[in-house]
């Protein structure tokens, strides 16, 4: 299958979009760092493993920071963009291609990225209070990998992409 630049854009949108709703969906709010915990992740890896670094950093940042503003918390949002983008990017880069190992190698590598990307920003703009959200991160980025890997993986193989 041909990806052409509107194939591209139509599913970064969709992933982003889908992404913003798995983030809103489900949210635990964290007042010492003014964050909250969700399930964003799941769809921020998954949109790495079916589609690659491109269209996982697009669909994590986009989605994620969008989520972030349509949620209240619009100061997160720059921050989110990138380290959701960064998370997606890697996620893709090492886990969309070759099985079920280089997946869950590129999830836990973007959803390690992910945790400390916000706990650096969380301890630079909060100090001692990054550690408050810090087992919701990990738990988040978890839960991201093992929904992604298990649903991704097969999703693949029906795409054609194993």
């Amino acid at each position: 299958m041909k990806w052409d630049k509107s194939r591209i854009v139509a599913t970064t949108s969709v992933m982003a979009a889908l992404t913003t709703v798995a983030t809103m969906i489900f949210q635990v709010p964290v007042p010492e760092t003014h964050g909250y915990i969700n399930l964003g992740d799941t769809m921020v890896m998954l949109s790495g493993i079916l589609f690659g670094p491109l269209v996982g950093a697009m669909a994590g940042g986009i989605g994620s920071a969008l989520a972030d503003v349509l949620s209240g918390y619009a100061g997160w949002a720059p921050y989110t963009l990138v380290i959701k983008g960064l998370e997606g990017f890697l996620v893709g880069l090492l886990g969309s291609k070759d099985g079920r190992i280089k997946a869950l190698a590129g999830c836990l590598a973007g959803g390690a990225v992910m945790v400390l990307g916000y706990f650096l920003v969380e301890f630079l703009l909060y100090g001692a209070g990054a550690y408050a959200e810090l087992p919701g991160n990990i738990l988040q980025a978890l839960a991201g990998v093992i929904v992604a890997v298990s649903v991704g993986v097969e999703v693949r193989k029906v795409l054609g992409r194993v």
